[in-house]
């Protein structure tokens, strides 16, 4: 059975989803996007037609291509042409039963390319170039071997595509529609190493061709990494008496784009200068090319020309990573200096690289325009650069040369953001992509208003602004309690973060206060009762400077009519009141509402009368073992029943426990979330990073998130009692904050007690899905001092 629910494809096993929607554009090259949830066996078949329903690969005749990932029980990679194992290779944890998890594959003329990540062409775990390629698949089948997987977000991408407009930030996808606004930054679709192709600009060398002694540019540095043009003398011109151009123009097309075509009777010779040059992929296509046509006469065809693409994930864009140049050779070329023509300079800083204005220039229109457009240097051997980074700048020449990013540069914010602003500046595209990538992949809850103040001006930071934009308001609580950095930022960014459709809040008071505040330009955190009494002694004009009509505009943002009545009066007899009119209006019109007792229905036209999409529901700590927490809340379907059954147990299972140990019959998860006592329940030690690790761990689900602000255990029968331990949260289950560290702590002294502690400070405002408590040292029990045992838990704060 095959079942559709909004996005979500659920797909039986032995059986296989077709779509009209899930084809390539062009027959035999494309790549499939999608996000999978199973044990094992995520199956895609891609063949020329569609299949059925019950359709099985294994008894196709038809030609098609079969991806297995995590095959064998989740521990091999299989690749299947018309049926028969291709591929088989060791691919532990390629599928994951907790999550749903990204993946891509791409498929080029019989070149399988496989990538585990959101975004597509990056993070390859894969690669096989079927030497007789299946060429006219088209179709994709989504299928299953032995048990359910489920499907969704599954796109299909054209490769001729930039890699910009499929990459995702976040949850902001660019697709074809949206426009980067990037002033010169460029497009590589229409930019790169092509552009150079027997161009008298920047050329360092010549070929003199054939017995017409036909004359043809090329640029020393690409040639040396990508064949050996030198090997007998680094002369800037090379003869080739006994060959044509034709074969010349094939073999330097080969080089600079990654493609060429050749007439049939002419790929002997182009298969001897490859040689004679030692262009060793081209020499292996055509040598492959050649064994095809004798083989098989019916592909030969004396009026076509014959086709030969240089294998990778990228074709036909023509900058360095997608095309047949060493990148070692490169580097070394870089290290040594070797035919470099430019010198350049930083402003009191002096010598940064010996350069070649070729690479350069392929990667950067700036650059490009600088060496040819007469500027003084384009006639000068030397370039100074003003209010440029150093390190930054070296790092961008080490992009140039071989197209990735160091871990240095990675694991350095500071280095990043300033290599961004490089990027932006010289007009490197691909590395500003990379930059905002992995910006966004590292950015915390601390670091967003400060990012968001340096990009806020950068128009090729569109998305990366709007990401960030979004980030601060469903973390609105966090960002205007842990520090005043949000007052710096832009007006415009600021009222786009107050206006955010999924701004989430846990009070409007903090929305009023924020607006108070960043009106004021407050260097310290106040509430509203502060500004209260400020402005009794000053005036709005004072207070506010520039600002005030900014916070008379945004006022009306503050859903007043959602705050309690207590402090509607309170805001009523206020000085605020007193000094801004439209403050005053819009209290009076939230006490009006609630004393004529206006329902939301009545007001549902009107925002200000309605709940926020993303608030947190309340859930508050009372006393121990009450029924306000969490797991609780889980167990009663999230409010939608009265009454309660453990969330563990449920058919469709939204919370998750998971120990340290194995589960057995004395770590058990469902007994922490259970109502009834349990007199053995531990989770044991295990080996982390060469450390003893015991713990348990709280899975909110996909869906959900808490901002905890109490905690809740209770010892089981045992007097193993804690005094060192860890409470912490994660969003992805991976890197852990503390929201308590517990050190000689005695307040758990008896079996079956229960105990409870607050989290407090600014972490108290961080929503989190996964929740842990983790030993970080021996209990009181010497005979098994790493055993954790409690046998409840329960979790307080904000839910969502």
């Amino acid at each position: 059975m095959v079942e559709k629910k909004e996005k979500l494809l659920t797909v039986a096993p032995f059986e296989c989803a077709w779509r009209e929607d899930l084809k390539f554009r062009e027959a035999g090259r494309g790549c499939v996007a999608f996000e999978a949830f199973a044990c094992n066996d995520v199956t895609l078949v891609f063949r020329e037609n569609v299949g059925s329903r019950g359709y099985h690969y294994k008894r196709d005749s038809s030609p098609h291509y079969t991806v297995i990932l995590g095959s064998h029980r989740n521990k091999r990679l299989r690749i299947e042409v018309n049926g028969k194992t291709v591929v088989d290779v060791a691919g532990v944890g390629l599928c994951c039963s907790s999550k749903f998890q990204s993946y891509w594959i791409s498929i080029y003329d019989g070149l399988i390319s496989i990538g585990n990540g959101k975004y597509p062409f990056q993070d390859v775990v894969f690669q096989w170039m079927d030497s007789n390629p299946i060429c006219n698949v088209q179709y994709i089948g989504l299928s299953s071997w032995d048990k359910h997987v489920r499907y969704r977000n599954v796109n299909v991408l054209s490769l001729k595509h930039s890699l910009w407009r499929n990459m995702g930030f976040g949850d902001y996808d660019v697709d074809d529609e949206d426009e980067v606004d990037a002033g010169h930054m460029m497009d590589y679709d229409k930019w790169g190493l092509r552009n150079f192709l027997e161009s008298w600009e920047l050329s360092d060398m010549l070929f003199i061709v054939g017995v017409e002694e036909k004359p043809v540019p090329g640029h020393k540095a690409i040639l040396t990494a990508s064949g050996n043009f030198f090997m007998f003398s680094s002369s800037f011109l090379i003869k080739l008496p006994n060959f044509s151009y034709v074969t010349l123009h094939a073999l330097l097309q080969y080089i600079y784009t990654g493609w060429t075509q050749v007439p049939h009777d002419q790929l002997d010779s182009l298969r001897d200068l490859s040689r004679q040059f030692e262009v060793m992929p081209l020499l292996k296509q055509c040598e492959e090319t050649m064994e095809r046509f004798k083989k098989d006469k019916k592909l030969f065809d004396s009026n076509k020309n014959v086709e030969l693409t240089y294998p990778c994930i990228r074709p036909h864009c023509s900058i360095l990573p997608s095309l047949p140049l060493s990148v070692e050779r490169l580097r070394q070329l870089k290290l040594t200096g070797q035919y470099s023509d430019v010198n350049i300079y930083i402003e009191n800083y002096g010598l940064v690289a010996q350069a070649h204005r070729i690479i350069l220039s392929l990667w950067s229109i700036p650059f490009a325009k600088m060496f040819t457009n007469g500027m003084s240097e384009s006639m000068s051997a030397e370039v100074t650069l003003r209010d440029v980074p150093p390190e930054a700048f070296k790092a961008m020449l080490d992009f140039l040369y071989d197209g990735e990013l160091n871990n240095k540069i990675i694991d350095s914010g500071a280095l990043l953001l300033q290599l961004l602003l490089l990027a932006d500046q010289f007009g490197v595209t691909f590395l500003h992509q990379e930059c905002c990538k992995m910006l966004l992949e590292c950015i915390s809850e601390d670091s967003v208003c400060p990012l968001l103040q340096v990009v806020s001006s950068i128009s090729s930071c569109r998305v990366i602004k709007e990401t960030l934009q979004r980030r601060t308001s469903m973390n609105f609580d966090y960002c205007i309690s842990a520090c005043t950095d949000f007052v710096l930022l832009d007006e415009t960014i600021f009222v786009n973060i107050i206006k955010h459709p999924e701004l989430t809040v846990t009070s409007e008071e903090k929305v009023l206060n924020a607006i108070l505040m960043y009106g004021m330009k407050a260097k310290e955190l106040v509430g509203w009762e502060v500004v209260n009494d400020m402005i009794q002694n000053s005036s709005p004009e004072l207070l506010f400077g520039e600002r005030l009509q900014l916070v008379n505009d945004l006022l009306p943002f503050v859903r007043f009519p959602l705050l309690q009545d207590s402090l509607l009066e309170k805001l009523q007899s206020s000085n605020i009141g007193r000094h801004i009119p439209v403050f005053q209006n819009l209290v009076n019109e939230a006490l009006i509402s609630v004393k004529c007792g206006l329902t939301r229905l009545e007001n549902e036209e009107n925002v200000r009368f309605q709940h926020r999409r993303s608030s947190y529901r309340e859930l508050q700590y009372i006393c121990d073992g009450d029924d306000n927490g969490v797991l609780y809340f889980a167990g009663t379907s999230y409010g939608k029943h009265s009454s309660w059954f453990n969330p563990l147990l449920a058919e469709k299972k939204t919370i998750t426990i998971t120990a340290s140990s194995p589960h057995g019959r004395y770590t058990d998860p469902k007994v922490l979330a259970s109502r009834t006592y349990q007199g053995t329940c531990f989770a044991g030690p295990r080996l982390e990073n060469g450390n003893i690790s015991s713990w348990w761990m709280v899975d909110l689900g996909q869906d959900h998130q808490l901002m905890c602000n109490y905690y809740t255990l209770r010892q089981d029968g045992s007097k193993a009692f804690p005094r060192c331990w860890n409470f912490q949260g994660s969003l992805e289950g991976k890197s852990w904050t503390n929201l308590r560290v517990h050190e000689n702590e005695w307040t758990v002294c008896k079996p079956a007690q229960f105990a409870s502690w607050p989290i407090t400070g600014p972490k108290a405002l961080l929503p989190f899905r996964y929740f842990r408590v983790v030993l970080t040292a021996p209990t009181t029990d010497a005979t098994n001092p790493w055993n954790f045992s409690i046998c409840y838990l329960e979790l307080y704060g904000f839910f969502l």
